[in-house]
């Protein structure tokens, strides 16, 4: 029989990390593909099976995570929209439901991805209603050095020091596009980076290092002995906190002409 035709839909999707043991469906814990995958169940009375553009680990947040999902002609995009967000709990949120070609991947279509990480250094980042989302810190940093670490990050580098788990199919080298830190509010700094691909644990084991490195702990010249790709000995400092980490943007050709 030849399966009735349907719509893809492109879901931007908003959530809060902290309750979640990740993106992906796994056999016990509650995760973010999950919980779609059952809203899509009740919806529609089928599971529909959701593909993302990343796996965020347990704890981490996404203000820009990608997913897809394709559905019966009888579905519109708003009509979608609507009952999603009504059907889901509320730490996620669908902000945009698009029409897309039936080729369109979220992961294999992307040709970039940017993370930010949140850096509490006063006081009023202990607050209940900041600290849940940052790494809250509440020390000096020598702002000076975090930065020279950062422009050490931009091109093309071996990444293999900063991943917890190795791709050796896919190789350890990464194109960071950008690499930066900005103010966050008056409650500390913000690190943003756009990179091809990332690398299992990545930004949190580049942001622990970082610090260290604004800490006094240890030089700046290691940052870029963990960037050779001829290897060191050195080991990279214990990654940050997971829930200080955002996915904020897939980015793809069409959309991200500066990335082409």
């Amino acid at each position: 029989m030849t399966p009735d035709p349907e719509r893809r839909f492109r879901l931007t999707v908003h959530y809060d990390g902290t309750y979640f043991f990740g993106w992906q469906l796994q056999a016990s814990g509650r995760t973010v593909q999950g919980e779609l995958e059952g809203a899509l169940k009740r919806l529609t009375g089928t599971r529909r099976p959701v593909l993302g553009a990343g796996r965020t680990d347990s704890g981490v947040h996404a203000t820009g995570q990608v997913a897809s999902v394709s559905l019966p002609l009888r579905w519109k995009e708003e009509e979608l929209h609507r009952a999603l967000n009504a059907a889901l709990p509320n730490d996620i949120w669908v902000q945009r439901v698009e029409e897309v070609p039936a080729a369109f991947h979220p992961r294999f279509s992307a040709v970039a991805r940017s993370y930010r990480y949140q850096l509490g250094l006063s006081e009023e980042a202990l607050s209940p209603f900041h600290r849940p989302w940052c790494w809250a810190l509440i020390r000096p940093l020598d702002l000076d050095l975090l930065h020279q670490a950062a422009a050490l990050l931009p091109g093309e580098h071996s990444f293999k020091s900063f991943a917890k788990v190795g791709q050796e199919f896919r190789g350890d080298r990464c194109t960071v596009s950008e690499a930066c830190f900005t103010p966050w509010d008056g409650l500390g700094l913000a690190f943003r980076i756009t990179a091809n691909r990332f690398l299992h644990h990545m930004v949190r084991y580049l942001m622990g290092t970082m610090v260290e490195i604004a800490w006094g702990r240890r030089p700046l010249q290691e940052m870029m002995e963990l960037l050779s790709e001829d290897g060191t000995e050195l080991v990279t400092s214990a990654p940050a906190p997971a829930e200080g980490l955002f996915l904020t943007k897939v980015h793809y050709r069409d959309e991200d002409s500066e990335l082409n």
